[in-house]
């Protein structure tokens, strides 16, 4: 297997949807402790997850006079605990149930004087089942799972180019639990006309606080049965008039009339001759349509290299 090839590994969504759908889970139950444990930053940004060398972490979560860690392993397929006392705890990811996980990572924080309450709820997903009842979904496939988080690490790193090209207000690249997906967001610096709300099992005073400023959203989504395949996209808020017509690049990307974004499937970025130039003019061209339709002030938001 060539090193291109393995940096940019096939993700068909039909070959692994039933561990997408509990990792989707288990990330749900991770991102809620951070969230119940952390102080609300704007746009919900204190509940993502973040990339790494080897998964995805939460960051230092505060707990008391102490601070604890919950990175999720794809190489070694473990979830560990790290507290700031020195304490750790080591769970491994294997086939389980959402509610024999959600059991399992609960008794562990406990026995770490780390006790969390979250929402057992699950967020933005049709029928939602406790997590603690949540019986039905129970796979996990290593290789897949592996897989998952390999584009992730390149969706990061091409994401993080197309980040440092803005000096406006712009979020981090991160790991948004409730689609789940990866995403990097810019922001015009003005006001957002209100939100309609309407995501399921998301309060919609949450969505309206995220949406209160214009935005530029560049993403990855491994996908659903709705759209089964992984895609990047991107979308405007409040969206343009024209933005629906652009020409973006390349010309395999189309506006989804049904998401109100323009998509681009995955397998068009790994399958090309340079992934991360495919991606970048894929991002860079949304975002001029999204700029220009909206008449952002580009001059003062786009960064200028040094001389």
């Amino acid at each position: 297997m060539s090193i291109l090839a393995d940096a940019w590994p096939a993700l068909p969504f039909a070959e692994w949807k039933e561990t997408c759908a509990t990792l989707h889970m288990w990330f749900q139950i991770v991102g809620k402790i951070r969230m119940v444990q952390t102080p609300w930053t704007n746009h919900s940004w204190h509940v993502t997850l973040y990339v790494t060398a080897r998964g995805l972490t939460t960051s230092p979560i505060p707990h008391g006079a102490h601070s604890f860690e919950m990175r999720f392993d794809f190489v070694d397929h473990e979830l560990r605990i790290l507290k700031s006392d020195g304490e750790t705890r080591v769970l491994k990811l294997r086939p389980q149930s959402v509610a024999a996980f959600y059991r399992e990572v609960m008794r562990a924080l406990e026995d770490v004087d780390l006790a969390v309450k979250i929402d057992i709820v699950p967020n933005e997903i049709p029928s939602p089942i406790p997590f603690d009842r949540d019986e039905e979904h129970r796979s996990y496939d290593p290789e897949y799972a592996n897989r998952f988080w390999r584009v992730l690490v390149q969706t990061d790193r091409v994401f993080k180019k197309f980040r440092a090209r803005f000096c406006g207000k712009c979020s981090p690249v991160h790991f948004f639990w409730g689609a789940p997906d990866l995403a990097v967001t810019r922001f015009s610096g003005r006001a957002a006309p209100k939100h309609p709300g309407g995501i399921p099992h998301l309060p919609d005073a949450v969505t309206r606080e995220a949406y209160s400023q214009e935005v530029s959203s560049l993403g990855f989504w491994p996908g659903n049965e709705m759209m089964p395949m992984p895609i990047f996209y991107s979308y405007a808020y409040p969206e343009p008039p024209g933005f629906a017509d652009a020409k973006v690049k390349p010309a395999a990307a189309s506006y989804n009339t049904q998401f109100h974004e323009f998509v681009l499937p995955y397998d068009e970025v790994r399958n090309s001759k340079s992934p991360d130039e495919t991606l970048l003019d894929f991002a860079q061209s949304t975002y001029d349509a999204a700029s220009s339709l909206g008449k952002w002030d580009r001059a003062a938001l786009e960064e200028k290299p040094p001389l």
